[in-house]
This record gives structure tokens, sequence and C-alpha cells, in this order.
């Protein structure tokens, strides 16, 4: 038996809406027993399961010994007169099991777990007494310190939670962009930094509970939207006790095999975790095209506010008849839809920039979810509808997310694109924005920390739609991969899709220089930065680019048209 993980997480988590305690454990040893003599220490322990044991090292014996670890912590609380919340369940590797449980004094609490390992090791031995070892473990246990409370957030401020694998940030910062137009001073957490306002207060990755705390200390703020990503859920939990409006945006394929999260499925259930604490009253902002997001509204604390381009959606009849709410697209307009009322139209959809004169289905689906997140936080349409007209897509706002550019008649996009779901998105947007009878350009790069199944079908779905195709290495995003291995399987990706095997270039800027060169007026380029993405705007001024606005954009995209 090991103890391989004994985790805090402060905030609302996977396993409870509360702090909690995570403990990974090694249970070889009781994986290698026989079925019968797992039974026999087990129902020694006062353990009388409904299913057997299991072969040894099976999945059936993993989840045998997660249940009668939940029994034995129950013993021990017991003993301590605690009342105390437990789940168990497999653990991230084939010889782990998980127990989590809530806790209210850190210090007990971690002591708590200890003694349960301890517990544990000592069932394997059926000719020691575990009633006395548990009272010795109690006796410990009331004896110590208990240490602190928990430190979760109550805020008493208007909170918007966003969570999903893509559009999370163009998602924050537009609501962001809503609520500073009703008045609000606003304080709101990304990937790239804490913001206060427009002025970036802190730089780097804040989409954790660390983020939360950060922002919540602005000075004079009266709004705050959080971003929310799965490695904060998982490891220390949600920043704040509640939301009052939660937005999920999507769940694709990304980052499995992190954590414990091997599945979509288990995916999706760490980022419902931001559903479960939305106030009765608040709204659970669900993105009804994605099945996996909308299944969520089934668990979700706060009332279901769907958003979908199908405004046919058979979900939305329903969830309309059961006093919800949605937001979809009628007649080229966002309309809202409640129960009470026919569609109230709000504005066209090519009057907002976010969406690139409509043809950005990604981006449209983002407006919708941060439109329904505003209007369910109380912001008044007027205020949302002038938010959605002057949120632009520029490298200031909202670096590394379709920001476009033109260079010598050539129109260039920059999106950080980093999954299949992205890449998608990305050639939607290119074609939208090509002439007739031009090309299209594409540099694309991947993390090495991504699945191979993963990095093989972004390479297939990148060779789906554009003339030409490069690959630009990523050097600082290796994560243990081998650099010639993550090439090879983006090359069997674009061989897959159509593509012969494509030129690769040690970084971004110099494929950029190559599609610059290639290409010819009127052609699209478009690259996937992240490791040089501040020197790639830079790049394209010195050539003497400039960002293209909202009325070119609708220039090219009507002239794609013709």
């Amino acid at each position: 038996m090991t103890v391989v993980e004994l985790r805090v997480l402060d905030g609302p988590n996977l396993y409870f809406t509360r702090p909690a305690i995570k403990l990974t454990l090694g249970v070889a040893p009781w994986l290698a027993l026989r079925d019968e003599r797992a039974q026999r220490l087990t129902r020694r322990a006062g353990f009388t399961p409904v299913a057997t044991a299991g072969a040894p090292n099976s999945d059936q014996r993993r989840r045998y010994l997660a249940r009668f670890a939940v029994h034995v912590a129950r013993l021990l609380a017991d003993a301590t007169a605690t009342h105390l919340a437990i789940r168990g369940r497999s653990g991230p590797e084939a010889e782990q099991i998980v127990v989590a449980f809530v806790w209210r004094r850190q210090g007990a609490a971690e002591a708590f777990a200890r003694e349960l390992a301890s517990l544990l090791e000592l069932c394997l031995d059926g000719r020691r007494s575990l009633e006395r070892a548990i009272a010795e473990a109690a006796d410990r246990l009331e004896s110590m310190d208990p240490g602190p409370a928990p430190t979760v957030l109550r805020p008493t401020i208007p909170i918007i939670a966003v969570t999903g694998t893509n559009g999370k940030t163009t998602t924050v910062r537009l609501i962001a962009q809503l609520a500073r137009a009703a008045g609000h001073t606003v304080a709101f957490t990304t990937t790239d930094g804490v913001y206060r306002n427009d002025e970036l207060v802190e730089a780097g990755d804040y989409s954790g509970f660390s983020g939360a705390a950060k922002a919540l200390a602005q000075p004079g703020i009266d709004f705050a939207v959080l971003e929310t990503a799965r490695g904060g859920i998982l490891l220390r939990g949600m920043g704040t006790d509640h939301n009052d409006v939660a937005v999920v945006t999507n769940v694709t394929e990304d980052h499995l095999d992190q954590y414990g999260i091997r599945t979509l499925d288990q995916l999706a259930e760490v980022k419902a975790t931001i559903t479960k604490i939305t106030k009765p009253d608040g709204w659970d902002v669900l993105n009804a095209d994605d099945p996996r997001v909308l299944a969520m509204r089934r668990l979700a604390a706060g009332r279901p506010w769907l958003f979908s381009l199908d405004a046919d959606h058979p979900a939305i009849r329903t969830t309309l008849a059961e006093g919800g709410r949605a937001i979809s697209v009628l007649d080229g307009a966002l309309v809202v839809m409640t129960s009470g009322r026919q569609g109230h139209r709000l504005l066209p959809v090519e009057d907002v920039p976010v969406t690139l004169a409509g043809i950005s289905s990604h981006n449209i689906s983002n407006a919708m979810g941060a439109a329904a997140a505003a209007l369910g936080a109380g912001i008044h349409e007027e205020a949302v509808v002038e938010g959605l007209r002057s949120f632009v897509l520029d490298p200031e706002r909202n670096p590394g997310r379709a920001n476009i550019f033109e260079v010598d008649g050539r129109v260039v996009v920059i999106d950080y694109a980093h999954n299949e779901d992205g890449m998608r998105g990305l050639i939607e947007i290119c074609h939208g924005l090509r002439a007739p009878g031009a090309s299209i350009f594409l540099t694309f790069g991947s993390a090495g920390d991504r699945t191979n199944a993963i990095l093989h079908r972004l390479g297939y779905t990148a060779a789906r739609g554009p003339d030409r195709v490069a690959i630009a290495q990523l050097h600082r995003y290796l994560r243990g991969r081998d650099p010639q291995d993550l090439v090879n399987r983006l090359q069997a990706g674009l061989k897959d899709g159509g593509k012969p095997p494509s030129p690769v270039f040690p970084n971004e800027l110099e494929a950029l220089e190559w599609m610059l060169t290639a290409s010819a007026p009127n052609d699209v380029i478009a690259i996937t930065a992240l490791g040089q993405r501040p020197e790639i705007f830079q790049y394209l001024r010195d050539r003497g680019g400039a960002p293209v606005g909202p009325l070119r954009i609708r220039e090219l995209v009507r002239r794609g048209r013709s």
C-alpha cells in the first residue's frame, strides 16, 4: 500500500461542491489477492457488498476496493463522531484507487487521510484487530491541532464562470465587454492573465483557483468573469463557492490522459462542476449543439439557458416548456426565446464583429453564450447589444483568437486552433474570407502533451480544407515528446487527409515567411500561432500589414460570396 498523492482541493471540485481531500492510493497488494481471500478480509471489517471482489487485477476488483475504502473511512469517521461525505472510485492508474471526502479543517483532514491509508494496509493482515486500530487512530486525531478552515471565497458581486474546451477566453472577454457597456467595473481571468477592465494586472495562466482570488481582490470591481479550466478544477477546485451564471462552451478531445482523465465523458464530468454550484435562481448557459454539454442540464443547480445554431433544436422546445430560456439564430439575427413570448430579436449576426460577418459558426456560438450569460446576470439588453457591436477580435483585446491582417494583398488569420474543433473553425473562417479563385495556405503545430490519436486527427482536419499546408515546430511546448515523433504523427494525419508530405519549419515565424512568399495576392494565409505570437504580430506590422476591422471583414466576406 502506498500513498500516491494527498491533494487538498480548496474549493468546489469534481467530487463535491465543497472543499475536499483527494487521496490516491496504490493498492497493488489488494489487487493481487485471490477473490476468496479478498472477500474474507473485507467481510472481517464488516464490509458486505452486493458484488464479488472480482478477479485479481481486474477493473471489478478496483471498484470493489474503492467501495471498501469508503467503508473503512466511514468507520473511522464514526469513531471520531464526524459526519463525513465520502466517495471512492478507480484511480488514474491500473493499481490505484481514489478516496475523496469533504474537509472542514485542513490539518485534521490530512491526518485523517493518512490514518485511512494505514488502516487499509492493516486490513491485509487478518490477525490484527481493525476495531482497536480505528480506536487508536481516533484518539490520535482527537488530540491533534485541527488546522485552518477553508478559504474559498464567497463573493457578494455577480460571478460568471466559463468553461469548455474551445472558446473560453473569447467568451470571457466578450462577457466582460458587455458588463462594461452596462457601466460595471469588471475583473476577469483568462489563460493570458488577470484583468481589471482592459488593464492587464498580472500576466500568466490564471484560469484556476488563484486567478479567482486575484480577480476578486481588485479594487472597486462590481462584476467578475472567471475562466475555469479543467486543470484548475482537478488540482485545487474552483475559486468561489458559487456562481450566479455558469457557461459551458463545448467538450471536445483535448488534454486527455492528464490528471487521470482519459475519456470525453470524464472530461465532461469535470467541466460540469461549474454548473453544480450555480445559485438556484441563477442560470446555467449550455451549448445545446454539444450532446455532453446539453446533458449537464440534468444535474445543474441553476435554471437552464440553452444556446444553439438550430432554432428548432428539440431541446430548446423542451427547455422553454419547462420555464427555461434559449438563444439562437433566426432570420440572420440573434434571438432570445422564453416560454412566455415569441422570439425576441437582439441584433443581426452580421453586426456582431466577433462572428466575422457571420462566417464563423463557433464565434456565433460564443456570442450567443456570452449574451445569454450577461442577460442572465441582469445586464440590460441595450448594454448587451452595444457590447456585442463593439467587441472586436483584434490583437490587443483578444490576441491569438481569429486576429485578421492584410499584408501585400493577402489576408492573414492568426488563431490559437490547438485542437480538432478549433482547426475546423479556423478553416471555416479561411473559406469565408477567400476571394473566388484564391488559395488557402495553412501552417499549424501542436504541443507534445496531446494523445497520439488527437495529433493524428489534428493533422487530418488540417488537410481537409487548405490548398497548401506546412508544419511549424513548437520546441518550447514539446513537454517530453520527441520532436520527430510529433512531426511524424502530424504528417500521418495530413497523409490520411489527402495531402502530400508537408514542409516542416523550425518555428512559426519562418513558416509565415514561406507562406507570404509562396502565396499570391487575394490568397488567405492562416497560422496557429502559439510560441511566437507577439513576434508574428510585429513581423506583419513591419511588412506594412494592418489589422482588419469589422467593415473591411464584411467587404471581404461579401467578396467571397460573390
